[in-house]
């Protein structure tokens, strides 16, 4: 069956030219040309086609470029191990968010920062106290999110108690939002590490963890039925 790409894309709702697209990044199997050049897909390509748009709003671009090559490979328990571990990572960042969300009520948060009764911590301290890797803690402070003091002895990192609510923010809106950029223009909003906005973010953040597992389950459902066509293809080659 000789599908045209016009088609495909009125189906999905999407232009041809993100159908060429996605045969160049290398996530459909390449298409046969007839003499004129033109594109003709099969009903393969039209399930790989699908996969990718059922996929993408619940898993990312980025973990469909990086499956798609994988089914392409007849690598398909792969593949479903690497979405599996997408929706992991996902109810981790859920139970992260509720927790963050307790921690953040406002006699929590005092409570939180008064267990030690400590003004400054050093990066190791931090890490215990809001569950965090020191790398990714660097790694914040590299991207500008957090500003730490120096130790005028040793110049090592100390937190201030400010800077561990500000962390604790950061972690609870990257867990949902994953993009720096995103994280800096909403840190932006929060006027001097106001908690009750932080709360906020975070009840928006389960709302829409909520609709990405919805979305991730309809993404591999779409992943099931190309992987059922193609082995359906071979035991037919």
């Amino acid at each position: 069956m000789e599908l045209r790409p016009i088609d495909i894309a009125r189906e999905l709702d999407v232009g041809t030219s993100a159908l060429r697209h996605y045969e160049k990044w290398g996530i459909v199997p390449p298409a046969k040309r007839k003499a004129n050049g033109y594109r003709v897909y099969t009903e393969v390509h039209e399930a790989y086609f699908k996969c990718i748009r059922a996929m993408y709003p619940g898993f990312g671009m980025a973990t469909v470029r990086k499956v798609m090559p994988m089914i392409q490979q007849n690598k398909f328990t792969e593949a479903l191990w690497e979405v599996n571990r997408v929706q992991a990572n996902l109810y981790e960042n859920k139970q992260q968010a509720i927790k963050a969300l307790d921690i953040l009520k406002p006699d929590n948060m005092e409570s939180f920062l008064n267990r030690q009764n400590k003004n400054l911590y050093n990066i190791g301290e931090v890490e215990r106290e809001i569950k965090v890797p020191a790398t990714t803690i660097r790694h914040w402070e590299k991207e500008g999110l957090i500003k730490p003091v120096r130790d005028a002895e040793n110049g090592y990192r100390m937190y201030s108690r400010d800077d561990i609510r500000k962390l604790l923010i950061i972690r609870t809106v990257q867990s949902s939002v994953y993009f720096l950029d995103s994280v800096r223009e909403i840190l932006d909003r929060i006027n001097q590490l106001n908690v009750t906005e932080a709360r906020k973010i975070t009840m928006d953040s389960l709302v829409y963890m909520d609709y990405q597992i919805e979305q991730q389950l309809r993404g591999a459902h779409y992943l099931y039925r190309l992987i059922k066509l193609l082995k359906k293809k071979e035991k037919e080659a």
